[in-house]
């Protein structure tokens, strides 16, 4: 199919289309009364990469998504969205947007199309245009031989498709989605994948929360990793492995033994569950020590992954 970001509705933002940079914040805070959210953050997003905000519950992610959106108003600093300032202008900022929240906030009452349909009323799109935009999207999310089934009928999968419709009903530069894919199974989760792939690919700027580490490995060129309102740290995903973690880990019994043989020898590890995962990139040499030095042992050797660096930076502590 054509891509489906070759139509224009507002008009509003044909003078931005230049712009290389999509989003810029400097020193941005939210704050809640004497609850510090969100504390003095830097980072730029720059149009048309996948970036992505990681963090456990409360660290500030979905709060800063509400600020660059134009839901709820920063405290402090400077937010910009393709020059735009949110404070001053959002509803132009609201048309190069397409949000998908975390909650399946669809009607119930009405069919996949009608939703869709109704939703471009906000954005003053001629009914014809945006009966055939609707039909073009509902065709490019798979979603219509369910077209004009009743919401509360349709399964979880089904509903995430529609409302990732629903948020490219405006034809937006940027999608903010916050946990797009949450509940669903493998299937639909890759499905969904698949989709936003085919739109980055299109030139739309992607910003997206998850706490599927394999998700944002798959998707984001670069994120964040919050924690407590702070940004601790920062980069393309392979790149924060490589440098926090290196290329494998080993994991063995958390035992005394184990313990003193690893301080003996100066060589980090971090424990986790019944576990000490211990980051190399050679694990041969490692695992030799280990084993002539502690016996019969278990120990298994995997590739580093994202969700190691995430647990090294915001611990493994349960969050409520």
């Amino acid at each position: 199919m054509p891509p489906i970001g070759n139509l224009n509705y507002s008009g509003e933002h044909h003078f931005l289309m230049q712009e290389r940079t999509a989003i810029c914040a400097r020193g941005l805070t939210k704050r809640f009364g004497g609850f510090e959210a969100v504390g003095a953050i830097d980072f730029d997003v720059a149009e048309g990469e996948a970036f992505g905000f990681l963090g456990p519950n409360g660290a500030g992610k979905t709060t800063t998504m509400r600020m660059i959106q134009c839901a709820s108003p920063r405290s402090g600093g400077d937010l910009r969205v393709f020059g735009l300032d949110p404070a001053t202008s959002p509803r132009e900022i609201k048309a190069l947007l397409g949000i998908v929240p975390q909650e399946n906030n669809l009607d119930t009452d009405l069919t996949g199309r009608e939703n869709l349909v109704s939703y471009a009323r906000y954005f003053d799109i001629p009914k014809a245009r945006a009966e055939d935009r609707v039909e073009d999207l509902l065709g490019f999310m798979q979603v219509r031989e369910k077209a004009d089934v009743v919401i509360e009928s349709l399964s979880g999968g089904m509903r995430r498709r529609l409302i990732l419709a629903r948020a490219l009903v405006n034809d937006p530069r940027i999608l903010i989605l916050d946990e797009p894919t949450t509940g669903l199974d493998p299937q639909a989760r890759h499905q969904i994948w698949d989709r936003l792939r085919t739109l980055q690919a299109e030139g739309r700027t992607i910003v997206l929360t998850s706490h599927y580490m394999e998700e944002a490995e798959r998707l984001c060129d670069r994120l964040v990793i919050m924690d407590g309102g702070r940004i601790l740290a920062r980069g393309a995903p392979a790149d924060l492995v490589r440098s926090r973690i290196g290329r494998y880990v080993i994991e063995t019994e958390q035992t005394d033994a184990v313990r003193a043989c690893l301080d003996r020898h100066g060589i980090g590890y971090e424990e986790g569950g019944e576990s000490l995962h211990v980051p190399v990139d050679d694990p041969a040499p490692v695992s030799k020590t280990l084993l002539d030095e502690c016996g019969a042992i278990r120990l298994s050797t995997r590739p580093a992954t994202l969700e190691d660096v995430f647990l090294s930076f915001t611990g493994r502590r349960l969050r409520e």
